[in-house]
């Protein structure tokens, strides 16, 4: 465990007390107040973090010299005291350690979640559709809203590709573990021989930027083509040139937006998309500058790589990343992904904290 220094905790907490002080100075103008508050706000919980480890290590000094007491009964009841002071010491400096952890910047954002069907084709369409569904159903027991920004459906159901918007409080910190390649193992309805066959679907979720993170000079940095949308099997077919295709030039990345009857809304989702994915590839950039050679096992982002097999016959699914196998097939399907999300968090912590301790 990271040791926090006396001189640290104290320092945390002065600051704490400094910006008390600020915050109630006369005549601070609103916009120093917000920022005042804000700061105070983010500093208050890991003040309260090291007040707490600063109390039990008081605690424990007292003990001690009680332990070294002539009499008997005092030196066994301050015995058994310190150890319990132990253990609620360690606990309140785990807790404390965390809180000081770096923090992703994107952690409380919304974020963009895209799925696509992979390896098997009708049967990855439609597992792409389930994985759908289980992040909505989960969002709804966040509290979050999720907003469907394009959509193409396989003929027998299920999505060759969905992009949804997710929005709510600390969205992108729950679900940034979930990119990857989900793998499934199960009888496809279409197959009369009973065998199991493997498909799967990539998973990629991403905070989604402000106006203010990239910078889109439109007259110079993109070409904007419309065209007239098609719908499937020749229904729905628009008769005005309704669908956009933006094009990034400095990067050459490209977004396609028509589910829309407006070109208006239509273009407006389109830069929305872009402006995530510009975003996410600056995020990955700076990442990898700063991590060199080291990656977390649970938080690498890797798109292409298999973090998690639903196999249906055995009704399990397992998260390859940190070993763990839940045999709750269908409820984790109906979106009770809270124990997986869990010790996905908790595996990153912990592994953020060991490399702290080896620095």
């Amino acid at each position: 465990m990271t040791n926090i220094s006396p001189e640290r905790i104290a320092a945390i907490e002065g600051r704490r007390d400094e910006l008390q002080n600020a915050m109630s100075a006369p005549n601070l103008a609103a916009d120093q107040f917000v920022k005042l508050s804000r700061d105070y706000a983010e500093i208050e919980p890991v003040a309260q973090a090291a007040g707490e480890v600063r109390r039990l290590r008081t605690e424990a000094e007292a003990l001690q010299e009680m332990a070294g007491e002539a009499d008997p009964e005092l030196r066994q009841m301050a015995s058994d005291e310190l150890i319990e002071n132990q253990s609620r010491l360690e606990a309140a400096e785990r807790a404390l350690a965390l809180k000081l952890l770096p923090r992703d910047a994107a952690d409380e954002r919304a974020a963009m979640l895209e799925i696509r069907a992979g390896t098997g084709g009708d049967e990855a369409a439609l597992f792409a559709g389930d994985l759908f569904r289980m992040y909505q159903r989960y969002a709804e027991t966040q509290g979050w809203r999720v907003e469907l920004i394009s959509a193409s459906a396989s003929d027998v159901g299920g999505f060759k590709e969905v992009v949804a918007s997710v929005t709510g409080q600390g969205v992108f910190a729950k679900l940034k573990f979930e990119s990857g390649v989900h793998r499934v193992q199960r009888v496809p309805a279409t197959e009369s021989g009973g065998r199991i066959h493997t498909s799967a679907a990539t998973v990629a979720v991403l905070p989604e930027a402000e106006d203010v993170d990239v910078q889109i000079d439109e007259a110079r940095d993109l070409r904007i083509d419309v065209y007239r949308s098609s719908g499937p099997g020749g229904q729905s077919v628009n008769t005005t040139d309704s669908a956009v295709r933006i094009t990034h030039l400095p990067t050459g990345l490209v977004v396609i937006q028509q589910d829309e009857k407006s070109q208006h809304k239509n273009k407006a989702k389109a830069l929305r998309v872009l402006r995530t994915r510009l975003y996410e590839a600056e995020r990955e950039r700076l990442a990898n500058e700063r991590a060199g050679a080291r990656k977390s096992m649970v938080g690498s982002g890797d798109r292409s790589e298999r973090i998690r097999t639903y196999n249906f016959p055995q009704g399990r699914v397992t998260d390859h990343r940190i070993n763990l196998t839940l045999h709750r097939l269908p409820e984790i399907l109906e979106g009770q992904l809270g124990e997986l999300i869990g010790a996905l968090i908790a595996e990153d912590e912990a592994e953020r904290l060991a490399s702290l301790d080896e620095q």
